[in-house]
């Protein structure tokens, strides 16, 4: 008998297959089925809880609350976190930045940030001032726990009837939490922090902590931080003294210091004082009996309208400063620093009465309403900033932070390019028309001047040379350059760039063309001159500290370019910017649709940026850059250049035509002569500066005890050693003046 053959591989593996394809079909069987009755048990036990009619829609409203809810609570705390990265262990104690500028020769010219004062008690604060803030700020500040609902939607109410904002609905815990740990950014990210926070605050502190810090930090105007500051600089007195007319203007100034702040709009701040009673009266505080004496005799502030504050400078210096400190050593803890600037307050009184005249006498023809004008040294130092007609009615620094095209006053950057790669002033080009894909760029007068020299290009800024030069040397070199020479922005390569159609700040480009007015070097832009701490250390000075200048335009470069730009002044679109002492060179700009007209200019001495334009871009009535702003770069430079040595140009070395008629003098409030007082040299400046410290380490060494039986003396005559500071070397002002 044989014995069965044994089934094949191929054979086993089949036979193998189907008994798994035959348990993967019972199993997949099987769990549907127990699936299927899992899910008929489930459903016949929910229909227990059906609902119907209006059981149902309720029950379905509150599921849906209820899930929104868990969501938008997960999406507020995740928003809320970073903001309670900005608290710790020790924010309380924390210390805030405060700085006391002076000018260039040391006088106190204004104050930044917070000087902590909590030395008058919560008890010893006026209840009449008490019952005005709360009455105003917030009524229920001891009924509620950080966010007062009822006050948001009564707000809420108020401002949707008045189609705007004319009611704040923040409690006076969100106003702290925005004071201590946010900004002043109106966006609803801020917002959100701001509540968390003030929970956060109600939960840590008690109302009376609370209500003290708040009367303590809140920014109240002239530089004043907290109520007892302010009573001092508005009334000159202590909070302690101030009588009810007084606390009614002193509570209506937490809403908008800058608008309602006695000094800068008196009637304004009376107009919000007689709220501010209202409110006392509205709330139950006081009775109108009560209040009527204060509405009789309202408060008289001291008169400080000679008190003439450089806001706009010191905005931007205390943004210098605030980048300075994050630079300085571990070592270094100091907050309150006194910080010399190059501030001259003289040319600044006439930049702010030069733009405010201009605007007053030709604002209503060209359709402008805002202006602004950067004066600085070759070296960087700022000596004059104006940021916007009026500070009282906009905090903007239209000099430091708008972005505007600078039209034509950016061809210099090209044809510096131009120059560096082998052209000469007397190089041909063609004016001719130009294409590049559907953009034609025409010249001002729409005409062409056919075969001309470079020189001859720049006098009569045609635009088709200035765009042929862009092609032949391409639009990266020229913005490489600029980025160099001290434009910040970014400057997109496009088609229309060598004409000024990328966006700029002023003050970038008159540190720009700083570069031509000091020999080419490039430039460190800065309003401070010295920090010293409150010992009198010194811990940062620009000569010691600053970044060391670098060649960027080669010497027969820059001469070339400073001759083309003094040809544009003396010869072409600049001729309203000549000055009788002294050769200047420069460029007027002008955008699409008379957006914006811009006149940069500089002599050995100055160089200086004037700019015109309005906030929402409208269109002026013609008015170019060799118009308003380049006659207003004359009123300023004409006083700046009066009783200094001139210096040249780099390359420009002619003389100095005869200007007939001569300007008339410019009226500055103020000043009691139009004629500029003269000023000290940057050696003499030097000396007195050596000076102050022998005389400082005099009166410490009288102050020092005296030494103990057998410690040996100096010799009689020896010079007492240095004061050391925390960085070396001699606080010299930077001053050419």
């Amino acid at each position: 008998m044989t014995e069965p053959r044994r089934p094949s591989f191929l054979a086993r593996l089949r036979h193998a297959l189907l008994d798994f394809d035959a348990l993967l079909d019972s199993s997949l069987f099987t769990l549907g089925s127990r699936t299927r009755r899992a899910l008929s048990a489930y459903a016949a036990f929910t229909e227990r809880f059906n609902l119907t009619g209006a059981s149902r829609f309720f029950a379905g409203l509150a599921s849906e609350a209820f899930t929104l809810g868990t969501v938008g609570a997960v999406v507020l705390l995740a928003l809320a976190i970073p903001a309670f990265h900005e608290t710790s262990d020790d924010w309380l104690k924390r210390t805030e930045l405060a700085v006391t500028f002076l000018d260039r020769y040391g006088n106190v010219i204004g104050e930044r940030g917070v000087k902590q004062n909590d030395t008058v008690p919560l008890d010893e604060i006026p209840d009449n001032l008490i019952k005005a803030t709360l009455a105003t700020e917030d009524r229920r500040f001891y009924e509620h726990w950080g966010i007062d609902l009822s006050g948001t939607l009564r707000a809420l109410v108020t401002n949707a009837r008045a189609g705007g904002v004319r009611q704040g609905g923040s409690s006076l815990s969100q106003q702290l939490a925005k004071n201590l740990f946010l900004n002043n950014e109106r966006t609803l990210e801020r917002k959100i922090k701001e509540a968390f926070l003030a929970i956060w605050l109600e939960a840590r502190l008690t109302k009376s902590q609370i209500l003290k810090l708040y009367l303590d930090r809140a920014y109240l105007g002239g530089g004043a931080y907290g109520v007892d500051a302010a009573a001092r600089y508005y009334f000159g007195k202590s909070v302690r003294e101030v009588n009810l007319a007084e606390a009614a203007m002193l509570a209506g100034l937490f809403k908008a210091p800058s608008k309602y702040a006695p000094h800068v709009n008196l009637p304004a701040a009376r107009a919000r004082a007689s709220t501010v009673l209202d409110n006392l009266v509205e709330a139950g505080f006081m009775t109108e009996g009560q209040v009527f004496g204060a509405r009789r005799n309202p408060a008289t502030p001291v008169d400080r309208r000679d008190e003439a504050v450089p806001e706009y400078y010191l905005d931007y210096a205390f943004g210098e400063v605030k980048k300075l400190v994050d630079q300085l050593p571990a070592s270094v803890t100091e907050r309150n620093f006194v910080v010399r600037t190059g501030l001259d307050p003289n040319i600044q009184k006439v930049s702010e009465a030069a733009i405010d005249q201009s605007l007053r006498e030709f604002g209503r023809d060209y359709k402008v309403t805002q202006g602004g004008i950067v004066v600085m040294e070759p070296n960087g130092t700022v000596r004059a900033m104006v940021g916007g007609r009026d500070y009282g009615e906009s905090q903007f620094n239209r000099a430091t932070d708008a972005l505007r095209q600078p039209g034509s006053s950016f061809k210099p950057f090209v044809y510096t390019v131009a120059l560096m790669n082998g052209f000469k002033p007397s190089t041909i080009v063609q004016d001719a028309p130009i294409c590049l894909g559907n953009w034609c760029p025409q010249n001002y007068g729409r005409s062409y001047m056919g075969s001309i020299t470079l020189q001859t290009a720049l006098q009569h800024s045609l635009n088709t040379v200035a765009v042929r030069l862009a092609e032949k040397f391409g639009r990266k070199k020229i913005v490489d350059l600029a980025h160099k020479m001290g434009l910040r922005t970014p400057l997109p390569i496009s088609a229309p760039l060598p004409l000024g159609a990328a966006e700029v700040t002023l003050v970038d480009m008159v540190t720009a063309y700083s570069v031509f007015a000091n020999g080419g070097h490039s430039v460190y832009p800065h309003a401070v001159v010295e920090m010293r701490i409150g010992n009198g250390d010194v811990v940062w000075r620009f000569d010691h500290d600053a970044p060391a200048p670098v060649q960027i335009i080669p010497r027969p470069q820059l001469v070339d370019i400073n001759s083309m730009l003094n040809n544009v002044v003396e010869n072409g679109t600049g001729r309203r910017a000549r000055l009788v002492n002294a050769k200047v060179a420069g460029k007027t700009g002008t955008t699409n649709a008379y957006r914006d007209a811009w006149f940069m200019g500089f002599t050995g001495n100055y160089v200086a940026g004037v700019w015109f334009g309005n906030d929402d871009y409208a269109s002026m009535n013609k008015m170019t850059g060799g118009a308003l702003p380049a006659m207003t770069w004359q009123k300023v430079m004409a006083y700046a250049h009066q009783g200094i040595e001139i210096k040249p140009i780099p390359g420009v070395s002619s003389p100095i035509p005869k200007l007939d008629p001569a300007p008339a003098p410019i009226e500055v409030p103020g000043l009691a002569s139009a004629m500029r007082p003269l000023t000290l040299s940057p050696k003499a400046a030097s000396q007195l500066a050596q000076l102050e410290r022998l005389m400082k380490d005099a009166e410490a060494a009288k102050a020092t005890p005296a030494p103990a039986p057998g410690s040996r003396l100096p010799p009689a005559g020896a010079p007492l050693p240095p004061a050391k500071p925390v960085r070396t070397g001699a606080a010299t002002d930077t001053s050419r003046s």
